[in-house]
């Protein structure tokens, strides 16, 4: 069974996303992406993404619509799955090495890990409809 990675692209009422930057391990470290983590066995995605949400950034979500397709991972190790999401509550970085909100201008100042670049046009685009 191949792995599935969900990520949440957190949007706040300012139309910003939450960017988290990878602290490890060594090969993805001061790379940014979308939080989140693996999905368990027997784990919905989207209950994966809270329960991810929760324990990475210390605040609950409310999962909305899919952020593109499935995205591969290196190695063929299985796929990334993105979400819209809203925050209830302020994100913590407490397993990051830094949070920061982006706007749809500031996107490309943080470098994005692979698998989560293919998504920043697509996000631009929803971030300036907000």
């Amino acid at each position: 069974m191949s792995l599935t990675v969900v990520g949440a692209a957190i949007i706040n009422d300012r139309g910003q996303v939450l960017a988290a930057q990878r602290a490890e391990p060594d090969r993805l470290a001061g790379g940014w992406e979308f939080p989140g983590g693996k999905v368990e066995p027997g784990e919905r995605d989207e209950a994966a993404l809270v329960r991810e949400c929760r324990e990475e950034l210390g605040v609950e979500v409310e999962v909305g619509e899919r952020l593109g397709p499935d995205i591969p991972l290196a190695l063929g190790r299985g796929v990334l799955r993105v979400w819209l999401a809203r925050a209830l509550g302020e994100p913590a970085a407490l397993e990051h090495a830094a949070l920061r909100w982006l706007d749809a201008d500031s996107l490309d100042d943080v470098p994005w890990l692979p698998a989560d670049a293919p998504l920043i046009e697509e996000l631009r685009t929803r971030l300036q409809a907000v």
